[in-house]
């Protein structure tokens, strides 16, 4: 008898470690389990549909903005003198800013230098066709070493964003490779009425936090009384605390979506979650601060602005603002998702740990949310997992409707990246008006690597390309 139980715990275990394996090359449609939401089924499956590689940006036309990216794996010069190991666009990291006015026809071409890993461009925030969201194995193959691949894309919304290659994405983000894109309104163009501006993106680099590659200060100049934009851009996998000295600010934009009616704030910091971007107004001579030691300080020629300890409070999105009409009936929702993030002992790959779920599932056995063009949809996000995650859905932005059971009641608080902490539960709605196949993950790229990623896939979509592969596709 003893000898009859072991062979059936060895059968069992043997059965349980195989089932969580990750086949060497499969496609992401192919994953994990169905959800429709309660919303009508459709085909997930088959070679008839659109594919994801047609689903591109207008193929013809001169672009308004083109750029030529070239990708190497180096050590570099920071901006501030210190020299470290990773990744550069054009020698430097962050890689080249890049700037476009509402209706331009951008046109990138990724040239893979020398990266060994392949690479990819991920638009971050930009609502792009689905074939040029940049996502190895999901919407293209990696870009080989000697390959190079072209984006094209309409800036249709003005905001903050920024790119990152989308392969091996936990290991090229952090070793820098990585830049930022901002779409500016028409009536920018030329006005001397608008505010200066300056783009802060804060990333750390082998223990260093910088803003635009640079450690310590970053003067700006401006006349006292000047008004002047902050870009804050979180390119790392934690949340940022960044905080106004010198005077009142506001909060004007978040992800790339105007605030509604902002008003003066002081005394409360501000937090970037991982990803996301918030542009702040301040008034010269002001100084803001993103943490060790960096800080944005914009006024006239040398001057000093004392930094104010970090505030305890800070801005709440959810009252922030006043209201206004959303472009849709969240209450007419067609489908409603859960997406509920936990953790426990198990497999994944047949290796044994402690690692994230998502509806009390473990990676590949992950949900694949199934959609309609033009339905509405509510998904409630909850965090049980004792830590904090990031969530980025590609290709929509959506509207947070209440954090906890409260309702929002400021303006409509507009996001492609979501800090969802330890024991909060969001909901939010999106309008399903951008056809694909989307990643929707934890942007603290450590934790989507080992498997807090799930997929947004339309009806009538079929997906062309392999996780693998002959092109050792990893977008994680």
């Amino acid at each position: 008898m003893p000898a009859t139980v072991g062979v059936l715990l060895l059968a069992g275990g043997g059965w349980y470690w195989s089932t969580s394996l990750v086949p060497s090359t499969y496609s992401v449609m192919d994953m994990g389990y169905a959800d429709f939401g309660g919303g009508p089924e459709h085909e997930h499956h088959g070679s008839t549909g659109t594919s994801v590689a047609d689903l591109t940006g207008p193929a013809t036309g001169d672009p308004d903005v083109d750029v030529r990216l070239e990708a190497r794996q180096q050590a570099f010069d920071l901006a501030s003198g210190e020299r470290v190991e990773g990744y550069t666009l054009n020698g430097s990291s962050p890689g080249p800013e890049i700037e476009a006015t509402v209706g331009d026809l951008v046109q990138v071409t990724l040239v893979d230098v020398d990266v060994s890993d392949g690479i990819t461009l991920h638009w971050h925030g930009v609502d792009v066709p689905n074939a040029e969201d940049g996502v190895a194995g999901v919407t293209q193959d990696a870009v080989e070493p000697g390959e190079e691949h072209v984006y094209r894309f309409v800036a249709e919304d003005a905001g903050t964003y920024w790119y990152h290659s989308h392969q091996v994405s936990h290991e090229q983000v952090e070793g820098g490779l990585f830049g930022t894109l901002v779409v500016r309104p028409p009536a920018a163009a030329g006005d001397a009425d608008e505010p200066a501006d300056v783009v802060a993106a804060v990333h750390t680099y082998s223990g260093r936090r910088t803003i635009g590659g640079r450690t310590g200060l970053t003067p700006v100049l401006a006349e006292d009384g000047a008004p002047v934009r902050v870009r804050l851009v979180n390119t790392d996998n934690g949340p940022l605390r960044a905080w106004v000295s010198g005077g009142p600010y506001r909060v004007v934009a978040v992800d790339g979506r105007d605030v509604h009616e902002p008003t003066d704030v002081s005394g409360e910091g501000v937090l970037v979650t991982a990803g996301g971007r918030v542009d702040l107004l301040v008034t010269a001579p002001a100084r803001v601060d993103a943490g060790a030691g960096t800080a944005v300080v914009v006024g006239p020629e040398g001057v000093e602005v004392p930094a104010d300890p970090e505030p305890q409070e800070r801005v709440d999105l959810l009252s922030y603002g006043g209201p206004a009409a959303l472009p849709f009936d969240p209450d007419q929702a067609d489908r409603r998702f859960e997406y509920r993030i936990g953790r426990r002992i198990g497999l994944v790959d047949g290796e044994p740990g402690f690692w994230w779920t998502i509806n009390g599932h473990l990676f590949p056995d992950v949900p694949m949310f199934h959609v309609t063009e033009g339905d509405v949809v509510r998904m409630t996000i909850s965090n049980d997992s004792g830590g904090v995650h990031p969530m980025h859905l590609h290709g929509h932005h959506a509207v947070v409707l209440s954090r906890n059971g409260v309702a929002a009641t400021g303006s409509p608080w507009w996001v492609d990246s979501l800090n969802v902490a330890d024991g909060d539960s969001y909901e939010i709605a999106f309008l399903a008006d951008n056809p694909g196949l989307w990643m929707d993950h934890c942007h603290n790229l450590d934790h989507a690597a080992d498997g807090l990623v799930a997929h947004l896939a339309y009806a009538g979509i079929t997906e062309p390309y392999r996780v693998g592969g002959s092109h050792d596709n990893a977008p994680e």
